[in-house]
């Protein structure tokens, strides 16, 4: 399976909690595509599920190289396709548009359009970024992939339950992949009223059209940032990454921190009351304060999605697709 991230810069706003959970859930062989690493890829190298990644950065920035990626790839377990951070959303793009190609400048005369992990032997590579011509201006620029992941797990900041979302903060190119994908799920910090979105339609950047479902689950970006809600944990950003460099560090980790709980409460009670509270009192939480009379209390939510499940239930009993 083709699997997408959305984040805002490696730091911030990934759906980590959804990386998370495909490890607990087993799976493996993963073609990954992010625009930017984040410690969701570095997480899903480290523990062996990535079999191949594209993405136009690979740091963590401040916190240094991702040291499980780093391992995976080193090792020859993973193969890893660098573009840069502009071919990335163009890619996107072209998915979306249901275009062929993607004609560019980007990368053009670099290493990353002559080499490619996905065909070594092939130096300089002639179907990663294949030259074409200019029917206008005959001049000779490249052609890029388009991306069409399988599945695109987003973050995003508020979403109501039909599955519109606004993202607050370094959007990057999350409009596009929610486009791109053939299927899309928004993993929200908070869950809203859609009169939210009714005030601010155009703030709307994923609308419910192309979402196939709406999770709900506080801090699914820790120990990263989510811009308004609450600030990247950075002791467990290093404390992670240094685990990650090791497949003895990634076993333990994995142990206490992906496998351990069963639920959001324990999910949250790993983070701790006192380290949330902390990391909520970000001096961006103003932010949010035009749409917080909107936020559903959180047991509304939990009834929202058990009428949820007890529908889909429903329907596969009686042969109906979820």
């Amino acid at each position: 399976m083709q699997y997408a991230g959305g984040a805002g810069l490696p730091v911030g706003a990934d759906a980590i909690a959804f990386g998370r959970e495909l490890l607990r859930q087993g799976r493996r062989g993963l073609h990954a595509v992010f625009h930017c690493n984040t410690q969701q890829t570095n997480l899903l190298a480290a523990a062996g599920a990535l079999d191949r990644l594209e993405c136009g950065f690979s740091g963590l920035e401040g916190f240094g190289f991702a040291n499980g990626l780093r391992r995976a790839v080193e090792s020859g377990q993973l193969l890893l396709e660098d573009y840069s951070n502009l071919a990335m959303p163009l890619r996107f793009l072209g998915g979306a548009l249901n275009w062929p190609f993607v004609p560019t400048t980007s990368c053009i005369g670099s290493d990353i359009q002559a080499v490619s992990a996905f065909a070594p032997d092939e130096v300089p590579a002639r179907s990663k970024i294949p030259a074409v011509r200019d029917p206008f201006g005959g001049r000779e620029i490249g052609a890029l992939s388009p991306l069409r992941p399988d599945l695109a797990a987003i973050h995003v900041t508020l979403a109501d339950p039909r599955g519109n979302g606004i993202v607050i903060g370094s959007e990057w190119s999350r409009f596009e992949l929610s486009r791109a994908a053939r299927r899309v799920v928004l993993v929200a910090d908070h869950i809203v009223d859609t009169d939210c979105m009714r005030q601010f339609p155009n703030l709307v950047r994923i609308p419910d059209v192309v979402v196939e479902a709406v999770v709900w689950w506080p801090f699914s970006a820790w120990p990263a940032a989510s811009p308004g809600v609450h600030d990247a944990d950075e002791a467990h950003m290093k404390l992670m990454n240094e685990a990650l460099a090791t497949a003895e560090g990634t076993e333990r980790y994995l142990a206490d921190y992906v496998y351990s709980y069963e639920d959001l409460s324990a999910y949250l009670a790993l983070i701790g009351d006192d380290n949330a509270r902390r990391l909520a009192d970000t001096a961006t939480a103003f932010l949010l304060d035009p749409y917080r009379q909107w936020f559903l209390p959180p047991e509304r939510v939990e009834a929202l999605t058990a009428a949820n499940a007890a529908s889909a239930s429903a329907g596969q009993a009686e042969g109906v697709p979820a």
